[in-house]
């Protein structure tokens, strides 16, 4: 780990303009995942600021949903009342995540902001267009059982974000404020948050330097009401997904009205399946819809040697998720 400094931050134009004297400065709030990258020297920081005393809390309702602080922490969104009544895939996404002591020091921006876990990405040992652009892609021949088989280029196939919580807000529509250097906010929908990998993996968000996440903003609807997470592991605790569904349906007699379909584990990010909602609506809420459904969100896959099981997988998390919600 490289030598830095250290400072404190209580308000957003103070931490913003500290890491516009030092471009490479990096925020800090649980500090779960930049820790590691910093330990294995995977990314460098000369200045860390502190964003804890900032008061990006709360979890509101509000005329059209919630509004979640980004600094509130992983276990107080999973287990709060709103969120498990309003957003149940949301809840199951975070208490599915990590382990009790991690979700309990991890901020919900910090959880957005997580890495891929791609071994060659991790070892600084091998070449990764993620770390050096230009210095090759060593997953597409090699170990890839748990890499992308949606939305990969020939610079990178890395499962980009790992998580489970982004998953599901891309599903249901949520919403990032981020406020820049300047005090600026803008709106950025989570599906739109992540970039594809195509000829720039390094780049891997739309952030912008100095950039801080203030809150998530969720609108309130029938089909995020009646939802759920289902995640496929390894092990039934504390890993990444292999493959993993939020889903959310509005049924009326029978007829699905409304559908929302995510995937994770399976993608260079957090993957929408506007296909899969395509064949949902309209249609009965039957597992034969859901097959079709789960086809259409498989259909564009791009599975290596390794990593074609991650297909079927997906396709049958997917119609689990759909059947348990529809009941």
């Amino acid at each position: 780990m490289n030598d830095f400094s250290y400072t404190q931050a209580t308000t957003a134009k103070e931490a913003t303009g500290r890491t516009k004297d030092q471009p490479q400065a990096a925020y800090i709030a649980g500090g779960t995942t930049l820790l590691d990258l910093m330990k294995a020297n995977l990314q460098e920081h000369p200045q860390l600021v502190d964003i804890n005393t900032i008061p990006f809390k709360g979890i509101e309702q509000t005329k059209d949903g919630l509004r979640i602080g980004a600094m509130e922490r992983m276990s107080d969104v999973g287990e709060n009342k709103l969120v498990l009544e309003q957003f149940p895939a949301i809840s199951e996404s975070l208490l599915l995540a990590a382990s009790p002591q991690l979700r309990n020091m991890a901020s919900i921006g910090g959880n957005i902001l997580q890495r891929t876990r791609c071994g060659y990405f991790r070892d600084a040992a091998f070449p990764c267009n993620k770390r050096v652009p230009g210095s090759g892609c060593p997953a597409l021949e090699g170990d890839n059982h748990n890499l992308a088989v949606l939305g990969t280029s020939d610079s990178c196939i890395a499962t980009a974000y790992p998580g489970d919580l982004s998953v599901a807000l891309a599903a249901f529509d949520a919403v990032l404020t981020l406020e820049n250097q300047k005090g600026k906010q803008r709106q950025v929908p989570v599906k739109d948050f992540y970039l594809l990998p195509g000829n720039t993996p390094q780049k891997e968000t739309v952030l912008e330097a100095g950039e801080l996440i203030v809150a998530i903003t969720i609108p309130a609807a029938a089909h995020a009401q009646r939802s759920t997470y289902l995640k496929v592991r390894e092990r039934s605790s504390y890993a990444y997904a292999l493959a993993s569904a939020a889903v959310g349906l509005d049924v009326h007699g029978g007829t699905i009205r409304s559908a929302r379909v995510a995937l994770g584990g399976v993608g260079t990010k957090p993957w929408r399946s506007p296909e899969a909602e395509k064949a949902l609506v309209g249609q009965p809420a039957t597992e034969a819809t859901f097959r079709a459904a789960a086809a259409a969100a498989l259909r564009g896959a791009q599975p290596r040697k390794e990593n074609a099981f991650k297909v079927e997988l997906a396709q049958n998390t997917l119609v689990q998720a759909l059947m348990k919600v529809a009941g």
